[in-house]
């Protein structure tokens, strides 16, 4: 539904979707010449929408793009336990949105940009097919 909205020049309706277009919109020069076909498959695309769906977990991709962080200094920026801010970054590694790296005790977090850079391609490649 998201795709044929795109392709009729409908807006979103959700946040998750109004995010996507900001991020297809605002890279897509840069992306127009990349190769015609993508390494991501379709499974791990439902993953990466999942991902980016929730508020919170878009709000912990915009804090790893700073810096890489533990899970307790994610924590710490949110009202939410421990348990369900575990329960995110287990959606946005399943998603690939994040890389979980072990320094001595201590796991930290980065944001994976290769994924997002080929999902913003194959949006962009519909894109153009339907102009």
């Amino acid at each position: 539904m998201f795709l044929y909205m795109i392709s009729r020049g409908k807006k979103p309706w959700n946040n998750g979707q109004k995010y996507l277009l900001k991020i297809i919109w605002k890279y897509e020069i840069v992306f127009r010449h990349l190769s015609k076909y993508t390494t991501i498959e379709l499974n791990n695309m439902k993953d990466v929408f999942k991902g980016l769906n929730d508020p919170t977990r878009r709000e912990i991709l915009e804090l790893l793009k700073g810096n890489d962080m533990t899970a307790g200094e994610i924590v710490e920026q949110f009202y939410i336990s421990g348990s369900s801010i575990s329960h995110h970054l287990d959606v946005l590694k399943q998603a690939k949105l994040v890389i979980a790296e072990k320094q001595g005790q201590f796991i930290y977090y980065s944001l994976n940009t290769t994924v997002i850079d080929e999902i913003m391609k194959w949006l962009l490649q519909i894109k153009t097919k339907n102009t």
